[in-house]
């Protein structure tokens, strides 16, 4: 396997270790000249650091458009966006772009500190964060699909017993794989020890990125958010999803912005299910003022399947902590490695197609409100 070197300005700021990446972004931002604020998580990571959501921002406090760029809302994930955080912001002329079109930029690092200290997609409380932005005030919905599933996605043993895999192969024979990968990952309010768990109440993250809404965008009038995402498609290829509600107009805008290959999960043409609950609901709740321009960039790491068999096997871990010694660390490498891909060419793939989205978005948020 390739490996990271230092020598490479792009590839050295990727990281091994929650801590590493954290201090990464940090050195950058300082670099930067930028200030940044630790929203402190109340637990502590794998290795007994601290955890929090950073938040730095790099121009006016009332400047009229205002560009999020956000990493680790997947825990796990946040390998892939803290890099990709780090290199936008050792890129002057990146950075002096942002400056010209008169955007303020907002890094927003580490969404789920706990899940990326302990190489875990999910929250300190198993919700997957990009589901739990629901109305937890009316009766929350039935994922009958995912309960047929359940205990065959993740068996009382691991390895699964064959009549486990059979279930899952019949679903899929019967239904189809789309309606299995929908099943799945469209979340869940009834399985806490299941996977893509949305939780019965908002999350620590949630509230914490409420309130970084509250403090750095309820002053502009146009917002835009490129949320960093892996585990979805081919190596490398960074599918940009559409990323708000089902309205034609904030589609063609993103479309304008970021060509026409931005998909979308509510016309099919995403390899992502229709979801509920996602992050850029909150943007909907906390600045209503501003129009909003939104995707998801979501890099390919390993085929659906292995990322799959990754998560199953994560949450079986976490519902039998007794498990130890290689059982415990060959579960805990295959999630990273399902969610990143430690290359020196992946991290540059990833890295040129973050700030070609970045500019178009500063392009975007630079014009007049449309």
């Amino acid at each position: 396997m390739q490996r990271a070197s230092n020598d490479d300005p792009i590839v050295g700021g990727f990281a091994q270790s929650y801590r590493q990446a954290r201090d990464h972004f940090l050195a950058a931002a300082e670099g930067a000249a930028m200030p940044v604020h630790a929203h402190r998580h109340p637990l502590l990571g794998v290795d007994g650091e601290e955890l929090a959501l950073d938040v730095g921002r790099l121009g006016a406090a009332d400047a009229q458009a205002v560009l999020i760029v956000s990493s680790g809302c997947h825990g796990v994930e946040g390998f892939c966006g803290s890099g990709i955080q780090v290199a936008l912001l050792r890129d002057a002329p990146f950075l002096q772009a942002a400056r010209q079109a008169g955007v303020a930029l907002l890094f927003v690092h580490g969404l789920n500190p706990w899940g990326f200290s302990w190489w875990r997609r999910t929250t300190q409380e198993n919700v997957d964060l990009n589901r739990n932005f629901v109305d937890f005030r009316a009766p929350l919905p039935v994922n009958a699909d995912y309960l047929e599933l359940a205990r065959a996605l993740v068996p009382a043993t691991w390895p699964p017993p064959p009549a486990a895999e059979q279930a899952i192969a019949e679903f899929i024979a019967r239904r189809g794989p789309m309606a299995f990968q929908g099943a799945v990952s469209r979340g869940q309010h009834d399985d806490p020890e299941g996977l893509f768990y949305a939780g019965t109440s908002p999350t620590w993250s949630h509230v914490a990125w409420r309130h970084v809404l509250q403090d750095h965008a309820r002053r502009c009038s146009r917002l835009a958010l490129i949320d960093l995402h892996t585990g979805l498609g081919p190596s490398g290829h960074g599918e940009r999803i559409f990323a708000a509600r089902d309205d034609a107009a904030t589609l063609a805008r993103a479309r304008a912005w970021w060509g026409e290959a931005v998909t979308s999960i509510y016309d099919g043409s995403s390899s992502s299910a229709r979801l509920s609950g996602m992050i850029f609901e909150a943007i909907y709740d906390e600045c209503p003022q501003a129009q909003y321009t939104g995707i998801a960039l979501e890099y390919g790491t390993l085929p659906l399947p292995e990322v799959m068999r990754a998560l199953r096997a994560d949450q079986w871990l976490e519902n039998h902590p007794e498990t130890a010694g290689a059982q415990r660390s060959a579960i805990k490498r295959a999630t990273r490695d399902a969610f990143y891909t430690d290359t020196p060419t992946w991290k540059r793939q990833v890295v040129a197609q973050a700030r070609e989205a970045a500019v178009q978005a500063l392009q975007g948020l630079g014009a007049r409100a449309q």
